[in-house]
């Protein structure tokens, strides 16, 4: 496994041009993706950093610092590797299929934190090729945090590894908790504290120049939305949440939050305004 230290991230938007020069990319046959790990040895967690991120998800000041917040200091270090040789596909297009994360120790404002980012393994997918990415997070010796993506190259054909299975299947009917309100600058404002500043999130022309008829919502943003209602209201120190995105939310848009609650957690979908439609599906128990 082949350790490439970072000390200095580009910016995105040398990041998303990296991805962009990337679409020359014409692989053959993949069977495997390259061992590395791109590592960021010193992350302190900045209160006006943390503070930015929740307002834009929704978060108060009382849940602490966000479970998902490490996964904006892991991002960079992905799109690295999809702006690099090593990664074999275009990284434009590439589809988030899937999300899990767990907060294993409670990270707090002031932390100095190891982010690590490794390729993993591939899967078979019945549109193309799906792989996935670990993330993780140290404070010390100690784990606080860590993160498996999932993501899937559309078109790929006889696409290697076992088959992807979904993680949750459970049928248990939800009721309805919440409606919010995804404007169409949320984009924009998540991208300005996360660094995705992918053209698809961004406007409707923008998108459009993508293949999108409108701008989309980050995933990530959907998810840290959906969490900011249905986490406690104080600041946990374990907790785990697992993600499956189902279609995309084009902006700007009203949906709704559904879900199966019990005293540790829920399972929960975000939907459409009627509520007929799931944008994503996820558990999380803490």
């Amino acid at each position: 496994m082949k350790t490439i230290e970072v000390h200095k991230l580009p910016g995105p938007i040398a990041l998303n041009l990296g991805a962009l020069r990337s679409s020359s990319k014409r692989p053959g046959v993949v069977e495997a993706l390259p061992e590395v790990t791109y590592v960021r040895p010193r992350v302190v967690v900045e209160a006006r950093h943390v503070a930015a991120y929740a307002k834009v998800c929704g978060f108060t000041q009382a849940h602490g610092v966000p479970m998902l917040y490490p996964h904006m200091q892991a991002f960079p270090l992905a799109m690295m590797l999809f702006g690099s040789r090593r990664f074999p596909w275009p990284a434009m297009g590439l589809v988030h299929l899937a999300n899990s994360a767990r907060l294993l120790k409670r990270i707090h404002v002031g932390d100095e934190l190891r982010i690590e980012m490794r390729t993993g393994e591939l899967l078979a997918h019945d549109k193309g090729q799906a792989f996935t990415l670990h993330a993780r997070a140290l404070r010390g010796p100690d784990v606080v945090w860590e993160s498996t993506w999932t993501l899937l190259r559309l078109g790929v054909r006889n696409p290697k590894g076992a088959a992807y299975e979904s993680a949750l299947v459970d049928p248990m009917p939800l009721a309805h908790q919440a409606d919010f309100y995804a404007g169409a600058g949320i984009g924009r404002s998540y991208g300005r504290v996360s660094g995705d500043i992918n053209p698809i999130h961004l406007s409707a022309l923008t998108a459009r120049f993508l293949g999108f008829r409108k701008a989309i919502a980050h995933g990530m943003w959907t998810k840290a939305r959906a969490l900011a209602t249905l986490m406690p209201r104080e600041a946990v120190d374990q907790a785990e949440v697992t993600v499956e995105f189902k279609t995309p939310l084009f902006l700007p848009a009203r949906v709704s939050l559904w879900a199966a609650r019990d005293e540790h957690g829920a399972l929960f979908e975000v939907r459409n305004a009627k509520g007929d439609k799931p944008h994503l599906r996820g558990r999380v128990h803490y």
